[in-house]
């Protein structure tokens, strides 16, 4: 199971316009997006009390998996 994370196919399209990653195009980005989402709604969720750390941790889970998305887009991130 773990050779399919760890081949090379891109698991999102570029996107056509602008700079970034586009919609995904393999199941490991659909599975990837998701656990994204969940990833910011959880700490979103679990601070909601916070309202001083909350904004700073929604934007680092944001960002967080930003490089893998790079890396796993064909073509890899150029602006169109």
């Amino acid at each position: 199971m773990l050779h399919l994370l760890l081949n090379d196919r891109p698991w999102f399209r570029p996107k056509r316009r602008g700079y970034g990653t586009g919609m995904p195009v393999a199941w490991q980005g659909w599975a990837m997006l998701a656990l994204h989402i969940a990833l910011i709604t959880g700490v979103a969720v679990l601070l909601q009390g916070r309202p001083l750390l909350l904004p700073f941790a929604v934007i680092i889970a944001g960002l967080a998996p930003m490089p893998l998305y790079r890396a796993k887009t064909a073509g890899g991130w150029h602006w169109r």
